[in-house]
């Protein structure tokens, strides 16, 4: 039973319950995940904001250059407030405390002159208090005095902070709520004239950016609402707020006309709009009456800064740099024009049962299917997720995470294709132990005679280093996964004519490597033609490629099984290398190292993109010009490398070098090269569309395709001034 339902099922299982736990656990980078796709989701559409209920009155540079720096005398609040209320502000909040009492009072100035005469010392006492002057401002408008919770403890005021009335619906919210333990509060004159007070302390996250904001806190065990909602419950004249909760935490808090939904703690996710200086008006316009009173009229009004010394900034998915006080006016943008966002709190519980579905669907269908299937399928379903959730943030404003879904499914796939891959070199390694004995019929007569060479140890010498690999082998091997016995019989109907081919031409076999060989010339004897035995090496390899699969076409057709053509793609490079016996004093190999074994591992791999099966470095290929048809492909880096290297395609023998076509095709190439690498893109599209008439057999489509792509691509998006032409492979 064990054995049918398969370890990598079993491994997928042991995943998706980490992955769950995971999820449950909620590490900072899984929830940093989920917000930055909240973000991109804000940064996509952003909050309609052409209705705008809501005015920040500025306390700016300007401001402050031309009263004086913060805080003003309250006696110039109160002119504010009163020239406020009467350009028809509905109600007035401020976004800044007013903790002592105002150094600019006429009494506390008088005290803290010494030399002050005593009859100008009596006069200024017996003037009213500037703190009482603005109290009067405030009590005779509606207004709403800010205050901050501190996360250290502080005493409990003499005078008790006035209150506001709360209800409650549900479960005790208090569990749930951010807890401060301390409280920064105004001067009680203020408060007690004033319409109410609401917290402004908000919460970032955890990389500092401010997506919920806090509507209920709990402050000195007492509860209070936020500024903004504090604002707004002036506004409708309610004497309590309500709060809505279940055993999973805050629902929402609601006012007459409002019912804001809330995160399990309280905070409102806040739908931003774009930063716009329109939403602001200058102190110092208002109390200068510049201002155009249809810019106050009939709106809410909040009082902050947005001063840089004054250290109120903040950060928002749209906006690097913000005011705080702007925070507070989004969020009532937000609720008076039905635009708040919520995540409701059943929204983790969807999450995890799409994951784990949707993981559950690919274990069991991972062996049955090929990674093809497996991979569209996913993309299929991660489309679905990042449809399903734009759709609910765009129409329904409901915030659900599309990224831990598509993360473990993902993750999923990864681990059953690795495994499966694992299986695959398993099978492979069977191949190549089978084929181990494969060795240069010199290299064998040499040892023979010279017993001592078999010592770890090697030399220097030039040399040419041939890779090739099956492309496809996956598909083939799935095709043999009921057969092994029939894909290792094809694996030596194939390797087997590809080895004949290289030692026919005195070529050495390094190794197999499943379905992929290394071979080398000018080792262990010394072989002058070194670099014209490869590439002949290289051209009889496609021929036994050609005559194998006209054979298996045939057999399939008489079976009636479907036929996967076998292609290889191989990379000849010339170079500089050691070769010699390599490996511990136990076990070694004659093999050989170098930086130009590596580049012809790394162009064998590029014979698929270029579409082209045999592709040479420009050593080999400038030795060869005589003898071969060649045709320059690229001028590339390869992964891993800096310097840049010239690669060719190995056409043909003589034979096609001295043919009219390809000496057409070639010429062409070249002249569309020339333009690419001088950024003439029309030319090179020109030299392109000629290039294919002249291919009547579409045996280079695929190089002038990828042409083709790079150059559109680069009229749109142009390379640098200082580009050389130098294409940088991004894959080994």
């Amino acid at each position: 039973m064990a054995r049918r339902f398969g370890a990598g099922r079993a491994l997928g299982l042991l995943l998706l319950v980490a992955m769950v736990s995971l999820r449950i656990i909620d590490p900072v980078p899984l929830e940093g995940l989920r917000h930055r796709s909240f973000d991109a989701f804000q940064v996509l559409k952003p909050r309609d904001d052409t209705v705008r209920p809501v005015v920040i009155v500025d306390i700016d540079e300007w401001s402050m250059a031309r009263f004086g720096q913060w805080p003003w005398p309250r006696a110039l609040l109160a002119e504010l407030v009163t020239k406020l209320k009467n350009l028809g502000a509905v109600a007035i909040a401020f976004d800044v405390i007013f903790s002592e009492p105002d150094r600019m009072s006429p009494a506390t100035f008088a005290r803290s002159i010494p030399n002050l005469d005593s009859t100008t010392r009596l006069k200024l006492i017996e003037l009213p208090s500037t703190d009482q002057i603005f109290a009067d401002a405030l009590r005779g408008s509606k207004a709403v005095l800010g205050v901050s919770g501190l996360p250290h403890r502080t005493p409990q005021p003499l005078i008790p902070l006035p209150l506001t009335g709360l209800a409650t619906i549900g479960g005790d919210p208090k569990p749930f709520m951010f807890d401060y333990p301390g409280l920064l509060r105004n001067v009680p004159e203020l408060e007690k004239a004033a319409t109410g007070r609401g917290v402004f302390t908000i919460k970032t996250e955890a990389d500092g950016i401010i997506r919920r904001v806090p509507m209920v806190m709990q402050v000195q065990n007492n509860v209070m609402p936020s500024l903004s909602f504090e604002l707004l419950r002036a506004v409708v004249g309610a004497d309590t707020f309500l709060i809505k909760s279940d055993e999973n935490g805050i629902k929402s808090v609601a006012l007459p006309g409002f019912e804001v939904p809330t995160d399990r703690n309280g905070q409102l996710w806040v739908h931003f709009a774009r930063h716009d200086q329109k939403r602001f008006v200058s102190a110092v316009d208002v109390i200068e009456e510049r201002v155009n009173p249809n810019a106050i009229a009939r709106k809410l009004v909040l009082i902050g800064t947005s001063a840089v010394g004054l250290l109120d900034i903040k950060t928002t998915p749209l906006d690097p740099v913000v005011p705080g006080v702007e925070i507070h006016a989004q969020v009532l943008e937000s609720v008076l024009t039905r635009s708040v966002l919520s995540r409701p709190n059943n929204a983790i519980a969807i999450e995890l049962i799409a994951a784990v579905v949707v993981s559950l669907l690919i274990i069991w269908v991972a062996p049955i299917f090929g990674p093809l299937f497996l991979l569209v399928s996913g993309a299929v379903v991660a489309m679905i997720s990042l449809g399903a959730s734009w759709y609910y943030f765009s129409y329904e404003k409901t915030l659900y995470d599309f990224t831990f879904p598509i993360l473990t499914t993902f993750s999923i796939y990864v681990l059953i294709t690795f495994f499966s891959y694992i299986s695959e070199q398993n099978q492979r390694r069977q191949i190549r132990s089978a084929f181990g004995q494969y060795l240069s019929p010199a290299l064998v007569e040499q040892l023979a005679g010279a017993p001592e060479k078999l010592k770890l140890g090697g030399e220097e010498r030039e040399m040419t280093i041939m890779f090739s690999d099956v492309r496809g082998f996956t598909a083939i091997s799935e095709s043999f996964k009921s057969d092994p016995q029939g894909l290792t019989s094809l694996m030596n109907r194939f390797l087997t004519p590809l080895t004949n081919a290289i030692i026919n031409r005195k070529g050495t076999i390094d190794k197999y490597m499943g379905d992929a060989i290394m071979a080398f010339w000018n080792a262990p004897l010394d072989d002058a033609a070194h670099q014209i035995n490869a590439c002949n090496a290289a051209l009889d390899m496609i021929d036994c490629i050609t005559v194998l699969n006209e054979e298996r076409r045939a057999e399939s057709e008489e079976s009636g099984k479907p036929f996967i053509p076998m292609n290889v793609g191989i990379g000849v490079n010339t170079g500089n290398c050691v070769v010699g016996n390599m490996g511990s004093d136990l076990r070694f190999d004659y093999s050989v190292l170098g930086d130009s074994v590596n580049l012809a591992s790394r162009i064998e791999g590029q014979s698929k993109a270029y579409g082209v099966p045999i592709i040479a470095g420009s050593k080999t290929a400038l030795s060869v010009k005589d003898k071969f048809a060649i045709l320059e492909i690229d001028f590339i880096t390869v992964k891993g490398k800096k310097e840049p290297e010239v690669i060719y395609a190995i056409a043909g023998r003589e034979d096609v070098a001295s043919s009219g076509k390809f000496q057409r095709i070639r010429n062409l190439n070249i002249e569309m090269l020339a333009c690419y690498r001088s950024q003439d893109w029309e030319g090179a599209l020109l030299a392109l569309d000629k290039a294919r008439l002249a291919d009547g057999s579409s045996a280079y489509t695929t190089l002038f395709d990828l042409y083709e792509s790079r150059v559109r691509e680069f009229m749109v998006n142009p390379p640098p001034p200082d580009w050389d032409g130098v294409f940088a492979l991004q894959t080994k």
